[in-house]
């Protein structure tokens, strides 16, 4: 696919300078699934999931109020599951859980195609 030329005058009527045309060659289908192996890399890679207890919204006077000992009461009953989020987008919903003396997450439900945002 060519590009025409287009000639470019610089402000104040300086030298002009011209735009060269390229050829990109075109992307075949299926090339890079080729190669099953080149994508095992991102196998290995590490990603940062956020887990939501819930939220809550208080005026700034209140949190200006909040030190050591203070409590923040959340929105979420305890029975209800917890957000999952990868790269700001909830994928999961699961039950808190204590594994030796570190909390873990049980998976309850997966989100569909559809994940949802997260709220600001």
């Amino acid at each position: 696919m060519a590009k025409e030329a287009a000639v470019a005058e610089a402000p104040g009527g300086a030298a002009k300078k011209q735009a060269q045309s390229v050829e990109f060659p075109e992307a075949g289908e299926g090339v890079a699934a080729a190669e099953g192996s080149q994508f095992d890399i991102l196998l290995d890679m590490e990603v940062s999931v956020t887990v939501a207890l819930g939220n809550a919204e208080i005026p700034v006077r209140r949190l200006l109020q909040l030190g050591p000992g203070a409590v923040l009461e959340l929105e979420k009953t305890v029975e209800a599951p917890v957000d999952l989020y990868l790269q700001g987008m909830k994928f999961a919903e699961g039950d808190v859980v204590v594994l030796d003396d570190h909390f873990g997450i049980r998976i309850k439900r997966l989100m569909g195609d559809q994940p949802e945002a997260v709220e600001a």
